[in-house]
Order: C-alpha cells, then sequence, then structure tokens
C-alpha cells in the first residue's frame, strides 16, 4: 500500500527539515526523506553513539536543537532512504525509494527538494592515493567520529572550509603539516564588506586563521596541490604558485605528509530537480548548474519547491531560513495562508545569502586550476578514465558531456558522474574555446543512486517461474 502525504521534502539538511518544519506547523502532513540515518545533514551530522559526551561545537548544537524540534513535531521522518525515481502524476507526485532492502512508494501532493551540494576536487596526479579526502569528507569524519584524516596532514583548498577543516585537525590533536589555497589575501580582503553582515562569522574564521598562524603552521597563499606522492598510501605532497587565474607557475615544492585534505569548492546537487523536470541555468555566483527557481522556492513545475544548496551555494545559515521560506510556500500552494511569514523572514534570508554568496565566490576555482589535470591523471575514478583518454574523445567530436558519458562510460558508475563530471565539462569547454555555460551536465535519468537488481526483482521464488516446454526437434 502507498503511503498518502500533503508534502514530501526530500533532504533533511538545514534547508529540508526546516522546510518540512515550516509546513508541518500549518496543519499539513509531511513527510522528510534522508539517506542519513539521522537529520541534520553534512553541516549538522549527527554524532555517532561514541562519542555522544564530546564537548559541543557550534555545529553539533545546532543540529542537536533541529532534532530535538522534529522529534517535537507531527513531521515523519524516512532515515536511511534513498530517493532513486520522481514520477509527476496528475494529483502530485510518486517518489520511488529504497529502504531496508526493499523498494516503497509514497506520493505527495506537493514536492520540496532539498539535496544540498557535493563537493568539487581538481583532480590531480595522485589525488586517487588512499589518505587523500575531500575538505567536505574530513568534516564528516569530525563532527560524526571526531576521528582525524592522519597523524600529519595537508589541507588544500578553497574558501573558508580549508581553515576550518585545518582549526578542527588541531583541536582534535592532529598536526597540520601545512595549508595550500589558491585564493590571495587580497581575495580575502575583498569579501571583508559582504562578511561584515555575519560580524559572528567573521570573527570565528578569524580565530581559525590565528590559531594556524600562531602554532607556526605554514600557509601557502595562492598556491594549489600539484601532485600527491605515495605507494599505497599519502607520503609527500607536492604543490606549486598560481597567477591571478589561478594557472600553475614556477617551482613545485614539496611537504612529507601522511594524508591530505582536498577540495575546491561546492556544486549544487541537481539531479533530483533535473528528474522532476525543472531546467537547469548557469550561475557561477552560486556555484555553476543550478535548477531554475522563483522567489520562496517556487518553480515553473506546479507543486515542485526547491531549497538550500541544490538550488544555489549560499551556506548553511541561509539554506535554514530558504529551507523555512519554501516550507511555508509549498503550504500556501496546498491552501494555508503565509504569506505574511514570509514577508518577515525575506530580510533575515537576504543577509544571510548575502555573506554566504561570498564565500561561494572564494570557493569556485579559476579556469587556470584545470591545468593541473595531466594527461596521465585519473579523471573518473569509477572507469579509471584517464585525462588523455578523455581529452582524445573531445577531439574525436564528443562535444558534451552526454557524448562523453555515452563513448567513455565517463559518469555511468557507483557514484552517477559526482566525481568526474564537472571536470569533464570544464575539459571541453577549455579544448573548445566555449564559455561553461555552454557545457551543462549529463542528463538525469533514473536511477538517481544505485538500487540493488533484487530489490527492483521484489520478492519471488525462483521455482515458480514459468517454464516453456522445449520445441520439438
Amino acid at each position: 500500500m502507498t503511503e498518502h502525504v500533503d508534502i514530501a521534502v526530500i533532504g533533511a539538511g538545514p534547508a529540508g527539515a526546516n522546510a518540512a518544519l515550516a509546513a508541518s506547523r500549518h496543519g499539513l502532513s509531511v513527510t522528510l526523506l534522508d539517506e542519513q540515518s539521522k537529520p541534520g545533514g553534512q553541516v549538522w551530522r549527527a554524532r555517532s553513539a561514541a562519542i555522544l559526551d564530546a564537548p559541543s561545537t557550534p555545529e553539533s548544537a545546532a543540529g542537536g536543537a533541529l532534532r530535538q524540534r522534529l522529534q517535537n513535531s507531527a513531521v515523519a521522518r524516512l532515515g536511511d532512504t534513498r530517493v532513486w525515481q520522481i514520477e509527476r502524476t496528475e494529483d502530485g507526485w510518486v517518489l520511488h525509494l529504497l529502504r531496508q532492502g526493499r523498494v516503497e512508494q509514497r506520493r505527495a501532493r506537493a514536492l520540496v527538494i532539498a539535496t544540498g551540494a557535493r563537493e568539487f576536487v581538481q583532480p590531480v596526479p595522485g589525488w586517487t592515493t588512499p589518505g587523500v579526502l575531500g575538505l567536505a569528507g574530513a568534516t564528516a569524519l569530525f563532527k560524526q567520529d571526531l576521528t582525524l584524516p592522519g597523524q600529519r596532514t595537508v589541507v588544500s583548498g578553497t574558501g573558508p572550509l580549508v581553515f576550518f577543516v585545518a582549526a578542527e585537525i588541531r583541536r582534535l590533536g592532529g598536526e597540520v603539516a601545512g595549508v595550500i589555497t589558491p585564493n590571495g589575501r587580497g581575495d580575502w580582503l575583498r569579501a571583508l564588506p559582504a562578511m561584515l553582515s555575519r560580524p559572528d562569522l567573521l570573527l570565528r574564521g578569524a580565530r581559525w586563521v590565528a590559531d594556524l598562524m600562531l602554532a607556526g603552521v605554514p600557509i601557502h597563499w595562492r598556491h594549489a596541490v600539484s601532485t600527491v606522492a605515495g605507494d599505497g598510501r599519502v607520503a609527500a605532497v607536492g604543490f606549486r604558485p598560481l597567477d591571478a587565474d589561478w594557472s600553475p607557475v614556477g617551482a613545485e615544492r614539496g611537504i612529507a605528509a601522511d594524508s591530505l585534505c582536498l577540495g575546491n569548492g561546492l556544486i549544487p546537487a541537481v539531479e533530483a530537480a533535473e528528474l522532476a523536470g525543472v531546467a537547469l541555468e548557469h550561475r557561477p555566483e552560486l556555484g555553476g548548474w543550478l535548477p531554475r527557481r522563483g522567489a520562496d522556492g517556487e518553480t515553473e513545475v506546479p507543486g515542485l519547491f526547491l531549497c538550500g544548496d541544490g538550488a544555489g551555494i549560499r551556506g548553511a545559515a541561509a539554506a535554514e531560513i530558504d529551507g523555512r521560506l519554501t516550507g511555508l510556500r509549498a503550504a500556501q500552494h496546498l491552501g494555508a495562508e503565509t504569506a505574511s511569514e514570509r514577508a518577515a523572514l525575506r530580510p533575515r534570508y537576504a543577509r544571510a545569502a548575502r555573506f554566504g554568496m561570498a564565500m561561494t565566490a572564494l570557493s569556485m576555482p579559476r579556469k587556470g586550476l584545470a591545468e593541473l589535470t595531466t594527461p596521465d591523471t585519473i579523471v573518473c575514478r569509477c572507469e579509471s578514465l584517464t585525462g588523455g583518454v578523455i581529452a582524445a574523445e573531445i577531439a574525436a567530436g564528443a562535444g558534451s558531456t552526454n557524448a562523453v558519458k555515452s563513448g567513455l562510460r565517463a559518469g555511468m558508475g557507483a557514484c552517477g558522474g559526482k566525481f568526474c563530471q564537472t571536470a569533464v565539462a570544464r575539459m571541453i569547454a577549455a579544448a573548445e574555446d566555449r564559455a561553461e555555460a555552454e557545457v551543462p551536465p549529463p542528463t538525469a535519468r533514473p536511477p538517481l543512486r544505485p538500487v540493488p537488481v533484487s530489490a527492483l526483482a521484489g520478492e519471488f521464488d525462483y521455482s515458480d517461474l514459468p517454464i516453456p516446454k522445449p520445441a520439438p526437434l
């Protein structure tokens, strides 16, 4: 039997969870679906049972408060749940789910998609070596398990996340061998006016940098990781200076380390929205390709609403308010009166978004960073495709990400292209002297997440299958 609800929300991070809470307060039945076992998303990830007594952090406190609000609400929560297909019907939406090894369905009159973002890492020689983690992946280790990536770690990347990760490693007792960031000091100074809209966050970031400097941790401004050396494990990290376009210049230097945290900004996770029928547009100031939406999360598709970083990278503070606005707009779509509530929230959202977009501008890689990917560098990890193989396919006429995917299977592995397709699109744009806005991501298709064939097949006994009689000779 398929359950029917008024509103289904995909994603239980700051945006999705707050959208569910806001809509539920207007008497609507709301179901919140998420791949993690507990709400909070990546930013407010729940701690494992082994570290519940560890000292509180701003992230753990915010996440705990959110989970308590959900527990005290009427929102139905489905954790450890994958949404692998979305279908639009005459009266709403059908969501195909994978839960506890079984496929299920949920029907909803309205749908809110809050799938967040994924991390982009510019492929460099050796980036697939064990001991290399994404910056966002490292934060998951810290928040959920208080686990360090290694004993001596190089932290490299763009925007504020690089300093947060370095500060957390030190807080947890690890050694930071060095911080390497493509941003220059001038980039941060230019972002200062926008950062003044959130002095609390500005002060927190300043403390991270001050702690590193007082501890004598070298910070290599306007540099990027160029190679990772090691036989079965990270042994050293090579890095080079960058010019204004972030193209590598000058000689490579090295740092001995047993681990590397590496990241180059966040990319909106657009696949679910695209599968639901929303057109994409290119907005580099918001992270690149994102689904088109209007005020308060409304889209051109009736009954479909979007919020959070999946609709543009504006940061967790903005995502929280964006979720409330979107949940209220979805509730109004189903008859509730929420206009005055939304009007009161919009100024707060604008202030938070201003700060978040300044951080996005610092985090987005510039064109020259792609030159760090050599012909021998693995770009598609699932299919072990190198930059040279992909470049040859582009030269042979594959002028779109769909064409490269069709010809080489890039993006058809378990990750669904999340680790390679942005790099592939930028390779196409560079090879054909086109703007990135002219090379969209591949077409989203089900399943959005891997689904076992056994789950799709359902329960049956092979002995019950009809076997035809042999044909006469």
